[in-house]
């Protein structure tokens, strides 16, 4: 942030979009047999990474009275999906990070909102999620189609630019109606 701060005077914006899932777990293996150190990093590199990075972007936001952080989150928050807990409890975690700092920030200019984006055609989904299960997904999805990378980027845009006048503590859905 120092560097930021120096060469460019600050950071005005911030998309976190912390990711790191956990292997699924086996089949007969159950939540409580996952070892603590297990869960708990997913936990921490999906949660307390991005908590960090706001902390580190507040202070310069705070004064300059503007500022815009959008969180990635996951339609799993909402959807869950089988051994996929922990993850899903990270990214959900930050629904409540965000709304709760919005009421903290909102008032110095600083606007904190969560992009929860469904299935998205991504490199790594086209590479290693089977076709069956994306054929799954989208028929699943009103819009008939799973999101594409450009539908994500368009609601940051829209969030993070002055334009966005009072949104604030929203989590915004981009999984074509799911």
């Amino acid at each position: 942030m120092r560097t930021a701060e120096h060469r460019w005077g600050g950071v005005d914006i911030l998309v976190a979009s912390a990711v790191r899932r956990g292997p699924r777990r086996p089949s007969g293996l159950h939540l409580e047999d996952v070892p603590e150190e297990d869960w708990q990093s997913l936990l921490r590199d999906n949660l307390e990474q991005t908590i960090r990075t706001v902390q580190l972007v507040l202070v310069g936001m705070r004064a300059r009275k503007w500022g815009r952080v959008a969180l990635l989150s996951s339609h799993l928050t909402r959807d869950g999906a089988a051994g996929q807990e922990f993850y899903a409890a990270g990214k959900a975690a930050l629904h409540g990070f965000a709304r709760s700092l919005a009421w903290d920030a909102g008032p110095d200019g600083v606007y904190v909102n969560v992009v929860s984006p469904g299935l998205t055609r991504t490199e790594g989904v086209l590479t290693e999620l089977p076709a069956e299960i994306r054929e799954r997904e989208r028929q699943r999805t009103p819009s008939g189609r799973l999101s594409a990378p450009e539908d994500v980027a368009a609601a940051l845009a829209f969030l993070c630019a002055e334009v966005n006048g009072n949104i604030n503590g929203a989590v915004i859905d981009v999984s074509g109606g799911r």
